[in-house]
């Protein structure tokens, strides 16, 4: 009897034996087969604290996941239960549920991007950021003194002009405040390093009237090639201490009154911003300034021209003149232009 008992009990033990061998066999195969349901490439969202276990179970209600213990259980064994980031994935077909780990684990996300374009203003992108959809708008009531203040800037710092003008990319559900990091810290890294280029004896105090400067410049011209030259311009005003007279600064201080003309009451008119009626540089930067204009700022091309105006050839181009008898003449040379134009 009791024989027959022992054989029964090791029949019994090496029939669980093949079958938990058979069922981690085919487990195993389960891993590394093609997910059957992703014939085109499917887009995945996991949820910032998301555990592995809600992530399989969400994935196996929508198909992609046919055996989310056994998932489960392998990125215990493999030690990668507490790696899974959050984020937006790519699923391409031919992925594997060994591969989907792998891909939750490599933070490798789908990113979306935003462009800050240059001579923009910070209301610009800050408008740009709250359309955006891809991005939470932590901080779309909060005043640019404040968000300055939370990137780490003195209370009071005007936030225009602090911002990189580049393409930016980021995973969906990015706060506003991130995206603005990294557009600061770029532009204190290229101007820190455009500061360290500068010519001898500019009339600029510090690297912030370098900005201030650069902003003017791109509002000025589109043109590369001309940059270093208006930033010639207004180096050798500011060293005569003759006012800049350049428009774009007389239209940042009207703000929303203006509306697409620039009038001469408005020329007139005082503001902190009118370069017209106030000597020196503007208060502030106006606009978000490029690596060019940053560049053309702290290293003018002095011609010993004082004045430039549109050459109205549709390139943007200008006349640049070292006389005001000489800029009064291009003036007239556009206007002309510009009649001619008006009645063909």
């Amino acid at each position: 009897m009791r024989r027959r008992v022992l054989k029964f009990l090791l029949a019994l033990l090496l029939l669980t034996l093949v079958g938990s061998g058979l069922y981690v066999w085919r487990a195993s195969v389960w891993l590394q087969t093609p997910i059957a349901t992703l014939t085109e490439p499917t887009l995945i969202a996991v949820p910032r604290g998301a555990s592995l276990r809600a992530v399989a179970e969400d994935l196996a209600s929508k198909g992609v996941l046919r055996r989310p213990q056994v998932w489960i259980a392998w990125a215990r064994l493999t030690d990668q239960t507490g790696s899974v980031k959050a984020g937006e994935y790519q699923l391409q077909p031919g992925l594997t549920p060994q591969g989907l780990l792998q891909q939750l684990n490599s933070g490798l996300v789908l990113l979306h991007s935003v462009t800050f374009i240059e001579g923009s203003t910070f209301a610009d992108i800050r408008k740009l950021l709250s359309a955006n959809t891809t991005v939470i708008s932590k901080f779309a009531n909060a005043s640019g003194e404040d968000i300055m203040r939370e990137l780490g800037e003195a209370p009071g710092t005007h936030p225009e002009g602090q911002f990189f003008p580049d393409t930016y990319r980021f995973p969906r559900d990015t706060t506003d405040l991130e995206i603005l990091a990294m557009a600061h810290r770029r532009m204190k890294s290229e101007l820190q390093a455009a500061w360290e280029t500068r010519m001898p004896d500019l009339p600029l105090a510090s690297s912030y009237e370098a900005l201030i400067l650069a902003s003017v410049i791109e509002k000025e011209t589109a043109l590369d090639s001309e940059r270093a030259v208006i930033s010639g311009v207004f180096v050798e005003r500011l060293r005569r201490g003759m006012r800049l007279q350049t428009d774009p600064t007389v239209i940042y201080g009207m703000g929303s009154a203006y509306d697409g003309d620039i009038r001469r009451s408005d020329l007139q008119r005082d503001t902190p911003y009118n370069t017209y009626t106030r000597a020196g540089l503007p208060p502030t930067p106006i606009a978000l300034p490029g690596r060019e204009s940053l560049r053309a700022a702290v290293r003018p091309k002095v011609t010993g021209a004082l004045f430039f105006v549109a050459t109205g050839k549709g390139d943007g181009s200008h006349y640049f003149s070292k006389t005001l008898a000489e800029h009064q003449a291009a003036v007239q040379r556009l206007l002309q232009q510009l009649r001619q134009r008006s009645n063909p």
